[in-house]
């Protein structure tokens, strides 16, 4: 496993017991901050839902160099446990919620994790928040 995409594959897992962690970089009025979002490989985060929720001008996928230095992990195989508490963290609530186990990258190529999903979101000090795209409005015949 060289990238979180491929852990599914990797442990015989679907997607959405799949964890993974995307770093963005958000342009505000107040200057340029980064946001890791936690969420399943089968619902990655939309960068325009995260900088509306956040109130953002501008959000970036974070450059694999801006990745490594803010989470201390190679980038595409950032592990949510253990990073630094200045990193605002997102929790999907898409991410399960049970006592089924969950897989996440763990920064080392072909090395995964295996957790209780209420283990892993316990551990995580991040706010939950609704990043499903809004749906399309229909326009009905008159």
């Amino acid at each position: 496993m060289t990238c979180v995409d491929e852990l599914p594959e990797s442990v015989l897992a679907t997607p959405d017991r799949c964890v993974a962690v995307t770093v963005f970089e958000l342009s505000t009025r107040i200057g340029r901050e980064a946001v890791a979002v936690v969420s399943t490989v089968a619902a990655p985060p939309q960068p325009g839902i995260v900088g509306g929720l956040l109130g953002a001008r501008r959000v970036r996928h974070a450059p694999a160099f801006v990745v490594n230095k803010l989470t201390d992990y190679a980038d595409g195989l950032v592990c949510p446990l253990l990073l630094p508490d200045e990193l605002t963290l997102l929790i999907d609530d898409r991410v399960p919620v049970d006592d089924g186990l969950v897989y996440t990258a763990t920064g080392e190529r072909f090395t995964a994790l295996a957790l209780r999903s209420l283990d892993l979101l316990s551990l995580l000090p991040g706010k939950s928040v609704d990043l499903r795209p809004p749906r399309a409005r229909v326009a009905l015949p008159r």
